[in-house]
């Protein structure tokens, strides 16, 4: 598996796509995306292509040598590489700790390492001054230590490798999916049946590239087993759909926003996610929302479990969701 499939989970979505409809045929491909793509270098489409990039009428493309076919052509464009990071004295919570790794409690908030717009107050920053140089190139220079991620306004427990014998284990298992992770989520309404398994493919949405969705054809496996714990707001009939629920899902796959997307398919989006929570929440969950004043998806990646990857201990961590999700909790509870 690439090297990219190990921090897949929070992936940067492309800063910039630019799009171009050619009505053209039978030109090579990477001439005519030139010609649609002024400000494109005919050799950086051509990477572009390589990296699968770009799609037609969203069916990704990689042969340049190709012949254009008409449609509307999509180049995603990647973030700029950011500069190299610098320690900053941010607290951090650990939950363990040795020659080899590190385990904290990332807080909501917390992006996992730089990216544009978002280049300090990283959990790399962070690192960088709590290991010193021992951190200093492991996994590279932009995300040293990283070998998976939460997304910055998901909380709970991540590990970093501190040496590059502990990274390469680390993104072994993460790469066979050889470790336990299970996520705490407050849901609009409660998913059905009550326990199951998501298995779908997930890639960019077609309709807006800034956005992840569940393709029919094209992405990339992603499987969540969920279970409802606990529902809140039940209605006078049987018949009545909760108003909200605790869901507890666990990844066997790491897709960017896998969760989220997958809780979102099933009609029933995590509160407070802004991204994929289309639609209304019933009038009592919105005012809870609204008064424990939570901006963020109502996500906590709750356990963490995994042999370690020098001593062969088996390891495994649990915490409990951060204040907010908690407050908000205990108001779905009143309903």
């Amino acid at each position: 598996m690439s090297a990219p499939d190990l921090i897949d989970e929070d992936d940067p979505l492309p800063t910039e796509v630019l799009e171009a409809r050619i009505d053209a045929s039978g030109v090579r491909l990477d001439k005519a995306l030139a010609q649609a793509f002024p400000t494109l270098s005919r050799a950086r489409l051509q990477a572009l292509l390589a990296e699968g990039a770009v799609s037609r009428d969203g069916q990704v493309l990689t042969g340049g040598s190709a012949k254009a076919q008409p449609g509307l052509y999509a180049v995603a464009l990647p973030p700029a590489a950011p500069a190299e990071p610098q320690p900053e004295a941010i607290p951090l919570t650990v939950l363990y700790e040795d020659a080899d790794l590190i385990v904290i409690d990332k807080p909501a908030g917390m992006a996992a390492h730089p990216a544009p717009g978002c280049e300090t107050g990283t959990l790399v920053n962070a690192l960088l001054a709590h290991c010193g140089d021992s951190l200093s190139g492991i996994g590279g220079v932009a995300r040293p230590g990283i070998v998976h991620r939460l997304d910055k306004d998901t909380s709970g427990v991540m590990v970093a490798a501190k040496t590059d014998r502990a990274h390469a284990g680390l993104s072994a298992l993460f790469a066979t999916h050889d470790i336990e992770r299970t996520y705490i989520a407050l849901t609009r309404g409660m998913p059905m049946p009550r326990e199951g398994r998501i298995q779908t493919q997930i890639g960019r949405s077609h309709g807006d590239r800034k956005k992840m969705a569940v393709l029919k054809s094209g992405g990339r496996e992603a499987i969540t087993d969920y279970r409802v714990e606990r529902v809140f707001g039940l209605g006078l009939r049987l018949t009545d759909p909760p108003k909200a629920a605790r869901v507890a899902c666990t990844l066997h796959t790491g897709r960017t926003h896998q969760i989220r997307v997958h809780l979102a398919s099933k009609g029933t989006p995590i509160l407070g996610d802004a991204v994929y929570g289309s639609g209304s929440a019933a009038a009592p969950v919105k005012a809870a929302v609204a008064e424990v004043g939570l901006t963020r998806q109502a996500l906590h990646a709750a356990v963490l479990g995994f042999v370690h990857p020098v001593t062969g201990q088996r390891l495994r961590f649990e915490t409990t969701p951060p204040p907010d999700m908690v407050a908000l909790e205990a108001l779905l509870a009143a309903l």
